[in-house]
């Protein structure tokens, strides 16, 4: 419990009815999840309005309200808080109701379109093995130390935030590794967060379906460079062109790291293989388990990272020899038919062109590479044919499919990726609806030595449709149905 006024503390208000001394038992913005003497925060979101929920809060027991848009009627005893910007003040209320909990703390964020929760979660791996108490904020998981949280959203609103923020306090975290996305830097989720440092992976086609255009898709990402304080670092991938351009005017401290260009951390690939990367950091060799050049720019980012962080190089180099892979990034199987079976997150065209590549430059070209891929429903469309041409173009064979179609028809879907297929390529190419029915053709068309790619989903365990969950694993079910063709 907290009083009103000390919950408000740093917030921009524009007017208060009623009594601040009040007595707060939890922060609230959904008004079905109110009780009695909570705080009510009217939130304008995509599908509903809070401000339509008021008098249900209060009906359920709120005791004060922080809006941007004052009722014409209010109710006696209720205390009302106008604000310009209730997702900000949201965000800066939680942190001073959980102590503001990031600033006991080294929080860093990894933002990006590719590679954030395999350095998010490889970070958390690494200093778990340098022996400290981690946390971890990812799309696959939220960890408190060794204590496992199933993750809701890629950055989880900002009462959620500090919720496990202060556990990770209670828990002595030392650490503490987040993926900030796009629609969390928007949505102010992360305002009144304390940050120790950035990471910047890369900026590629992405979440046009929510940021209208890539400019302003670029423009967010940056806003979270712009509020990194002078005490904090910001490192940033200077072979992306949108590398430095995070940079300017960021008070952080300016590191960078690259594989093509001059970088305060340099990399270079020296063996690429379906094993591992051997790779020379800084000139110094190291071995890792990782595959593929894309995982090349995230091993050199951890590296960067916890260098940064204070931990010895040696050491650091010594760790990142360690590290496994992550659910769902590059994951596969070899089957006792010698079929390999590669399953990837890859649902962006460019995240989907490093996976193509890099199993195309680690193959002999004897084998056959067949891709399955889809697109999800209710999402970005323009990516749809994009994604279509490069896996035709850099695949063998492809079976188009189904990803999550959420409310849309999947067939639509699947026309608008095979719209994008170049004529010379259409005979490389076949639609199936059913996901688990391309999966379990790829498998029957595959022979001993071939490669399977199956991208979009990595490490989710459901398929979306029409608003149910069913369960779907895509590891899973390609191991199953290798074994009963026997390859």
């Amino acid at each position: 419990m907290m009083q009103l006024k000390d919950i408000l503390y740093k917030v921009a208000i524009d007017t208060v009815a009623g009594d601040t001394g009040c007595d707060i038992q939890k922060i609230e913005f959904d008004s079905r999840a109110v009780g009695k003497d909570d705080l009510f925060v009217a939130i304008q979101g995509v599908q509903s309005d809070g401000h339509d929920y008021i008098d249900k809060a209060i009906a359920s027991g709120a005791i004060a309200v922080v809006c941007e848009r004052l009722p014409k009627v209010r109710e006696q005893n209720i205390t009302y808080v106008k604000v310009e910007n209730t997702h900000v003040a949201l965000a800066i209320m939680s942190s001073n109701y959980y102590g503001n909990p990031s600033a006991n703390l080294k929080l860093v964020g990894v933002t990006g379109t590719n590679g954030k929760t395999t350095i998010a979660t490889l970070l958390y791996q690494l200093f778990k093995k340098a022996g400290f108490k981690v946390g971890l904020l990812s799309t696959v998981n939220i960890m408190v130390d060794a204590t496992v949280y199933k993750a809701t959203h890629t950055t989880p609103d900002s009462v959620t935030l500090n919720k496990y923020l202060k556990l990770m306090n209670e828990e002595g975290v030392e650490f503490c590794f987040m993926e900030v996305s796009s629609h969390g830097i928007h949505q102010k989720r992360i305002e009144g967060l304390t940050f120790a440092g950035g990471i910047f992976t890369n900026l590629s086609h992405d979440h046009l379906d929510y940021h209208n255009t890539f400019k302003e898709y670029r423009d967010v990402k940056k806003e979270f460079f712009d509020a990194l304080p002078s005490s904090a670092f910001a490192l940033v991938n200077k072979d992306d062109k949108n590398g430095m351009f995070m940079l300017q005017n960021s008070k952080a401290k300016a590191y960078s790291y690259a594989l093509k260009s001059y970088a305060d951390y340099r990399g270079q690939i020296l063996e690429n293989s379906l094993g591992g990367l051997l790779l020379k950091l800084n000139d110094h060799e190291v071995w890792s388990k990782l595959i593929g050049s894309f995982n090349a720019y995230n091993v050199l980012a951890i590296y960067a990272t916890a260098t940064l962080l204070g931990l010895e190089q040696l050491e650091v180099l010594q760790l990142v020899s360690t590290l496994e892979s992550v659910a769902g990034r590059f994951q596969y199987i070899i089957s006792e038919g010698k079929v390999t079976a590669v399953v990837d997150y890859a649902h962006t065209p460019d995240a989907l062109k490093n996976v193509l590549e890099t199993i195309n430059d680690i193959r002999t070209k004897n084998e056959t590479l067949i891709t399955v891929v889809g697109c999800g429903g209710d999402r970005d469309v323009t990516k749809r044919p994009v994604m279509g041409a490069i896996a035709a173009q850099l695949s063998d064979k492809v079976v188009f499919t189904s990803d999550n179609p959420r409310t849309e028809d999947p067939d639509v879907i699947i026309k608008d990726i095979e719209s994008g297929v170049a004529p010379q390529d259409y005979k490389k190419t076949l639609a199936i609806t059913s996901r688990l029915q391309a999966i379990k053709t790829a498998c029957q068309l595959a022979n001993a030595e071939d490669i399977i790619l199956i991208a979009g989903k990595g490490h989710e365990t459901y398929q979306e449709i029409n608003h149910e969950r069913t369960d779907f694993d895509d590891l899973k079910i390609v191991t199953e149905e290798l074994k009963k063709v026997g390859k």
